[in-house]
C-alpha cells in the first residue's frame, strides 16, 4: 500500500453504505484494511453487501462467524494491535457480541473505535431503522432540495450515507489518530449520519439567520430559485447546468447567449420568471454538446450534465486522471491528492473470505488450526 496512512491497520466489520465508503477513503490513503465478512457471504450467499463492490477496493477479506465465541475471539485478536476498528451495527449490538469498546479498547488502549449509525448511539430514535432519506428529512436538509410545487426528490444517497456518514467517519478517525500521537490513547468516534447531515446545513442556517434564505423551497439563490443557477433542457433532450452567480459570470452568460444584460437585470426578482422562460427557450434551441462547445472556453459557468457513463471520458477528467480503471472497472480515483504521499488503488475489491487463510497464518495459526476453524464453521 502507499499513501500517508501506510502502516495504519484498520479492522472493518462488514457493513453497507456509509461505513464502507469511509473505510474506502482511509484505504485509498494507504491504510491497511482487513474486512471481516460473514461466513455466509464467503459461501456465496451474498446479501446487501453484494452492492458494495464500488466501495470495497484496497482491502483484504476474512470471513468469520461473529455469533460464535471462537469468531469473536478471532476479531479480538485482530484488534489487539490494530489502530482502528470500524463497526456499523445498531447501538448495543457490538456490546452484545463481546466486541464493544468496553472490551476492545480495554485490551488495546490505543485503539480508535469508530461507530457508524444513522441516529447516533443515544436519543429516542437511536434503536430505530432509517435510511439516507430519513436523516436528510429530519435535519431540514431534504426540505431545501427541489421545486416549490413538487415533493422533495430523493438525492440518491449523497447527503447522509456518503456525505454525512462515510466522509465524517474518515474525518473522525483521522482526528482521533492525530490526537493519539500526543496522548498515546485511542477513543470512541461516534459517527451519526444525522449529525453529519446537520453539519452540512451550517451555511444555510447562517443565511437563514441573516434573512438571506427562505424556508420556501426553490425560491433561493442556490436551490433553483434563481434562473441563472439552474439546469435547462436542450434540443436533444440533454441538459446543461448554469451557475452564473457572480455579476461578471452572468455578463459572460448573456454575451454568449446574445442577451442584453440591461434587458435582463440579474437580481430583479420580479423579472426572474421571464428570464427563466427566456433561458429555457434559448437552451432548447441547440443540442447539449453544442452548448458545451460554445461555453468550453468561457467563465459563464455553464457545463453539460453528464451521466455516469459519460463523465470519465470528459477531457478534463482524462487530463487530471479523475477516474481510474481497475480490472476493467471504471471508478473514481483516490481523492484528495497529496504531493508527496499520494493515495492509490492497490487492490481490487476482494471476494468475501478471499484472504482468510492468509490472515490466520499471519496470526500464527498453523494449517491444522485453520482447518479446524473451517470445519467447525467459525471461518470460511
Amino acid at each position: 500500500m502507499s499513501g500517508p496512512l501506510t502502516g495504519t491497520r484498520v479492522v472493518e466489520l462488514a457493513a453497507i453504505g456509509p461505513a464502507p465508503y469511509g473505510v474506502m477513503l482511509l484505504a485509498d490513503l494507504g491504510a491497511e484494511v482487513l474486512r471481516v465478512d460473514r461466513v455466509a457471504a464467503a459461501r456465496g450467499h451474498l446479501g446487501a453487501e453484494a452492492t458494495m463492490v464500488g466501495l470495497s477496493r484496497n482491502r483484504r477479506s476474512l470471513a468469520a462467524d461473529l455469533k460464535t465465541a471462537a469468531g469473536v475471539a478471532l476479531v479480538q485478536r485482530l484488534t489487539a494491535d490494530a489502530d482502528v476498528l470500524v463497526e456499523g451495527f445498531r447501538p448495543g449490538v457490538a456490546e452484545r457480541l463481546g466486541l464493544g469498546p468496553d472490551v476492545l479498547c480495554d485490551a488495546n488502549p490505543r485503539l480508535v473505535y469508530a461507530r457508524m449509525t444513522g441516529w447516533g448511539q443515544d436519543g429516542p430514535l437511536a434503536p430505530r431503522a432509517g435510511h439516507d432519506l430519513d436523516y436528510a428529512a429530519l435535519t431540514g436538509a431534504l426540505h431545501t432540495v427541489g421545486r416549490p410545487d413538487e415533493t422533495p426528490p430523493p438525492p440518491v444517497n449523497y447527503l447522509a450515507d456518503l456525505g454525512g456518514g462515510g466522509t465524517f467517519l474518515a474525518i473522525g478517525v483521522l482526528a482521533a489518530l492525530v490526537e493519539r500521537a500526543t496522548s498515546g490513547r485511542g477513543q470512541v468516534v461516534d459517527v451519526a449520519m444525522i449529525d453529519g447531515v446537520a453539519s452540512q446545513t451550517a451555511f444555510l442556517h447562517g443565511l437563514l439567520a441573516l434573512g438571506a434564505w427562505s424556508t420556501q423551497r426553490g425560491t433561493n439563490l442556490l436551490d433553483g430559485g434563481a434562473p441563472f443557477y439552474d439546469t435547462y433542457r436542450c434540443a436533444d433532450g440533454g441538459f446543461v447546468a448554469v451557475g452564473a452567480l457572480e455579476p461578471q459570470f452572468y455578463a459572460e452568460l448573456c454575451a454568449r447567449l446574445d442577451l442584453d444584460p440591461a434587458a435582463w437585470p440579474q437580481h430583479d426578482r420580479d423579472r426572474w420568471p421571464a428570464l427563466r422562460e427566456e433561458l429555457t427557450r434559448v437552451f432548447a434551441g441547440r443540442p447539449r454538446d453544442e452548448w458545451a462547445a460554445r461555453f468550453a472556453d468561457s467563465d459563464a459557468c455553464v457545463a453539460p450534465v453528464l451521466d455516469l457513463a459519460e463523465a470519465p471520458a470528459h477531457p478534463h477528467h482524462r487530463a487530471r486522471g479523475t477516474f481510474a480503471e481497475v480490472d476493467g472497472v471504471v471508478q473514481p480515483a483516490p481523492a484528495p491528492r497529496l504531493s508527496r504521499t499520494p493515495g492509490a488503488i492497490d487492490r481490487p475489491p476482494p471476494r468475501p473470505g478471499e484472504h482468510t487463510d492468509e490472515v490466520l497464518a499471519e496470526l500464527g495459526l498453523d494449517d491444522a488450526a485453520i482447518t479446524a476453524l473451517r470445519e467447525t464453521g467459525v471461518v470460511a
